[in-house]
């Protein structure tokens, strides 16, 4: 007896899945829960090549991380980008100092949001965490055991906030670092100008 058309489609694009859990490779033709956000291989059933290599799903804590190293990332872009038109432009474009200053206000105003907007996220993630430690000190104090959840949640919230603290202080870093390269951009405009520094008698 013939095998109903999407019964065939069903076997041929039937999978097999392959992962490791507690130190032993486990195969099989249907995906458990606890698998699901765990890295696997994937194979067609009917000619057994592997069709799919799925990564594992990233944490909380990791997901935070890759959103700072982003944002250091754009903003280390857009600081090369602008380095390489001021470089470019300055002794072509620029009639004067105030005008080759303009030029760095738009990486000024970048670093500036990004130090405020990363000064917020650790007011913010700090209220919070101070909040958590309270509930569960009084949680404590009441005889009362803090639910494993909290903890982690405690945990992880504390991570978060040592993230923002390090993404802030480079941040600062970043603007100091710039006030260094305003001036000594100056200072080899004036060079390549023939200009004498204002206080230079």
């Amino acid at each position: 007896m013939a095998l109903p058309a999407n019964a065939s489609a069903q076997t041929v694009n039937k999978k097999l899945y392959c992962w490791d859990q507690a130190g032993q490779r486990i195969c099989s033709d249907t995906l458990p829960p606890e698998a699901v956000n765990a890295a696997r291989d994937e194979f067609n059933a009917r000619s057994g090549l592997r069709s799919a290599e799925v990564e594992r799903a990233l944490t909380a804590e990791e997901r935070a991380a890759a959103a700072v190293a982003e944002a250091q990332e754009r903003a280390d872009r857009a600081a090369e980008e602008t380095r390489r038109r001021t470089e470019q432009a300055m002794l072509v474009t620029y009639q004067n100092e105030d005008a080759l200053r303009r030029v760095f206000n738009e990486r000024i105003g970048i670093i500036d949001n990004n130090i405020q907007t990363a000064r917020y996220n650790v007011a913010s993630l700090r209220e919070a965490l101070v909040a958590q430690l309270r509930n569960a000190g009084d949680r404590e104090l009441a005889g009362q055991k803090v639910a494993d959840k909290q903890a982690e949640d405690i945990t992880l919230r504390h991570r978060e906030l040592l993230a923002q603290q390090r993404q802030q202080r480079s941040f600062e870093q970043q603007r100091v670092a710039l006030d260094a390269e305003i001036e000594e951009t100056l200072q080899r405009y004036r060079l390549l100008k023939g200009i004498a520094a204002a206080d230079t008698p």
